[in-house]
């Protein structure tokens, strides 16, 4: 079985899209097992779902974030294999049972993506290089920026064993910090067709509505310092990322008066040196 797990708040309209578009899903061999996780929405969410009837699972939560609620999707699930929908993204025709052929094809991986459309305010974009999606041992690429989105993953339930669960206490770059602990230990496979539509440009994505993304990714990669089973070489990779990131982000904080929070980031830099020796 194959669970789709759908984070949602406060978006009726693309939620049910969304909804639909994994509906429209056709060969993915297995059953597919649809859940949405209503962070706690104000808009009639739950009752613009309830016209799935038993197609869907619907859960509800009190306003907790985008990682509590994935987490409580994953703990309800029932499949083998796990996928995830963003709430205003869709999927095309075909995602699911690429995917499933792609495992079939290469038993020995347990993450895929698949290629994306970008729209912003309806209108395509093209990527620039450097968001080239990498497939293979690719920890170093991943610790420069978001290369895996969450919307055109697949991944064995196995995996969140070993790595553990999304880290509620990132209110954003939480799935930056989860494919660092996944890509440590874990080559990421790559469907090249474009079988995701993402969909931007709205007032409420969270690039949108929380300033200074860099902070939580600096503390992500200095969470995994800390805590994950790294190699050498990634170690290395890891502090040279990070302090980077920390230089570039508290020089920008000087720059606009926000002293304390670039001497939070020296003293957060000056710790890893340590927890890297």
């Amino acid at each position: 079985m194959i669970t789709v797990i759908i984070p949602t708040y406060n978006r009726k309209e693309p939620v049910r899209e969304a909804v639909e578009s994994v509906l429209a899903q056709e060969d993915a061999g297995d059953a597919v097992e649809i859940i949405v996780v209503d962070d706690g929405s104000t808009d009639g969410t739950h009752e613009a779902l309830a016209r799935f009837g038993d197609r869907i699972a619907s859960l509800r939560q009190d306003r907790s974030g985008v990682s509590a609620t994935r987490n409580l999707g994953i703990s309800h699930a029932k499949g083998e294999w796990l996928a995830f929908l963003d709430s205003d993204d869709l999927w095309r025709p075909g995602k699911l049972a690429a995917q499933v052929r792609f495992f079939s094809d290469n038993p020995e991986m347990r993450i895929c993506q698949t290629e994306e459309i970008w729209l912003r305010n309806g209108k395509r974009l093209n990527p620039c290089r450097y968001h080239e999606k990498p497939e293979g041992h690719c920890f170093s690429k991943l610790l420069e920026r978001c290369l895996v989105s969450p919307s055109a993953v697949m991944i064995h339930r196995g995996v969140f064993d070993e790595v553990g669960l999304f880290d509620p206490s990132l209110p954003a770059c939480e799935d930056f910090d989860m494919w660092l602990r996944i890509g440590c230990r874990f080559p990421l496979g790559l469907v090249t067709d474009p079988l995701v539509i993402k969909r931007g440009g709205h007032p409420d994505q969270l690039s949108a509505t929380v300033p200074a993304l860099d902070r939580y990714r600096i503390q992500a990669i200095a969470n995994l310092l800390k805590s994950a089973p790294l190699a050498e070489d990634q170690r290395a990779a890891a502090r040279t990322a990070l302090i980077k990131k920390c230089r570039i982000y508290a020089g920008g904080c000087r720059k606009r008066g926000k002293n304390a929070e670039a001497d939070r980031i020296d003293r957060l830099a000056g710790e890893v040196l340590d927890i890297g020796t």
